[in-house]
C-alpha cells in the first residue's frame, strides 16, 4: 500500500470511534532488520491508525492444543522463537506492559472456547516482529491470544465474531500469520510456486467478495489449501480477523506478493465506513 493512501486513509479513519482490524503477513524473521517495503508498511500502518487503547495479538506462533489461552503477564517477555538467524535479531527486546485485567475480561468472554489465562507466555515474534515497526516507543498495553490447533476454521471465525465486541473499547485486533506457509518448499531465487499464487489469489477473490464461509471450508480447498499450508496455524489467524468483522466494515489490502517461493505477504484490515 502506497504512503499517498494510508495518508489517506488516515483522514477516513476518525470518523468513526470503531477501532480496525488488521492481519498482517509476518514472514521471515529477516523483515525484523531487513529495510524492505513491509517493514516500511508496518511503520506507515501505525502511524496511521488511531492510537489504540491496547492491543490483542493472535499470532501464528502460539500454538496449543485442545483449550485456548490468553497471556494475563504484567510485562510479557520477549521471545526470540527462531534459530539460525543473525545474532542482531536476538539483541531485540519489546518492553510492553501487559493488560492483565482486560486479558483476563477476554478469557472470560472467550469461555465457550474453552479459553484460559497464563501468565509465561509473552510475546512471540508473530507479535514483537510487527509492534516494534508500528509502536517503537513500545507504550501499548499488549497482550497474546493462542491458536488451538486443534479446532476447525469455523472455530476460529466464530471467536473472532466474540472478540468483535473489543473493538468498541479501544482495542486493536491484530492477526499475525501467513496466508500461504510451506517452510518445506522455499525458493531463495524468489519464484513464486505456481499453487502459492493460486491459493493466495483465491483467498483474495473470497475475501474482497465477503465469502468467510467459503475461507473456513477446509475440505472444499482440498489439495490447494493443504499445498499451501500443510499446518494451519498461520492461516486461521486470518479467520479470526475476518470472524471479527461486519457490514460495516470496508475492506483494504495492505500488502501482497509472495515472498521466498512460498509465502504470502498479504495482508488486510477492516474499518469501519
Amino acid at each position: 500500500m502506497s504512503l499517498s493512501a494510508l495518508q489517506q486513509l488516515k483522514e477516513r479513519l476518525p470518523l468513526s470511534a470503531r477501532m480496525p482490524l488488521v492481519f498482517l503477513g509476518h514472514g521471515s524473521p529477516m523483515n525484523i532488520i531487513e529495510d524492505n517495503d513491509y517493514r516500511t508498511m508496518w511503520s506507515e500502518l501505525g502511524q496511521t491508525l488511531p492510537k489504540p487503547k491496547a492491543i490483542l495479538v493472535v499470532s501464528a506462533h502460539w500454538m496449543t492444543s485442545g483449550s485456548t489461552l490468553v497471556d494475563v503477564s504484567e510485562k510479557p517477555r520477549t521471545i526470540h522463537d527462531f534459530y539460525g538467524f543473525p545474532e542482531a535479531l536476538y539483541q531485540h527486546q519489546y518492553p510492553a506492559q501487559g493488560e492483565p485485567k482486560l486479558a483476563g475480561e477476554v478469557a472470560s468472554m472467550l469461555g465457550d472456547f474453552h479459553t484460559h489465562t497464563d501468565d509465561a507466555w509473552g510475546l512471540d515474534h508473530g507479535a514483537w516482529a510487527l509492534l516494534q515497526s508500528m509502536y517503537p516507543n513500545a507504550d501499548v498495553p499488549v497482550f497474546q491470544l493462542s491458536v488451538d490447533v486443534t479446532r476447525d476454521m469455523q472455530w476460529h471465525l466464530a471467536m473472532g465474531k466474540v472478540l468483535s465486541d473489543l473493538r468498541d473499547r479501544g482495542v486493536l485486533i491484530l492477526g499475525s500469520g501467513n496466508i500461504v506457509h510451506n517452510l518445506r518448499q522455499l525458493r531463495f531465487d524468489g519464484q513464486a510456486h505456481d499453487w502459492a499464487q493460486e491459493f493466495d489469489a483465491y483467498f483474495a477473490n473470497q475475501l474482497h467478495e465477503r465469502n468467510f464461509t467459503a475461507l473456513a471450508d477446509v475440505n472444499a480447498m482440498g489439495s490447494l489449501l493443504k499445498m499451501s499450508n500443510p499446518t494451519l496455524e498461520h492461516y486461521s489467524p486470518a479467520l479470526t480477523i475476518v470472524g471479527a468483522s461486519d457490514e460495516r466494515d470496508k475492506m483494504i489490502t495492505l500488502a501482497e506478493g509472495i515472498d521466498l517461493g512460498s509465502v504470502s505477504m498479504r495482508s488486510f484490515m477492516f474499518y469501519a465506513r
